[in-house]
């Protein structure tokens, strides 16, 4: 068994109340369940209007799938243009951690 997480920093456009950042940081999320089958929350800056963390935890037998379904993610997030990606971490545990 294999886990790999994600952590995505993302600093959001022309935000100016949390209310307009959850209605940006929620499509992502929701994008993420949806096509990848990942869990996936806000982790972090909560009460920062143009910042946010977004965590995404998979769980995989294989780690060829675990790192395309992760690349994918990436590549989703980096494409949105309503942010800007900050950084991204990238962890992958096996069993004999």
């Amino acid at each position: 068994m294999y886990v790999g997480t994600l952590s995505f920093d993302l600093l959001l456009g022309d935000v100016r109340s949390l209310k307009e950042k959850r209605s940006v940081v929620r499509p992502i999320v929701a994008e993420l369940q949806r096509k990848f089958a990942v869990s996936v929350a806000e982790v972090d800056h909560m009460n920062l209007h143009r910042r946010a963390a977004i965590g995404v935890a998979m769980v995989s037998g294989d780690t060829g799938h675990l790192s395309d379904v992760l690349d994918r993610c990436e590549r989703m997030v980096a494409g949105r243009p309503e942010v800007e990606l900050l950084s991204v971490r990238r962890r992958l545990h096996g069993d004999d951690d």
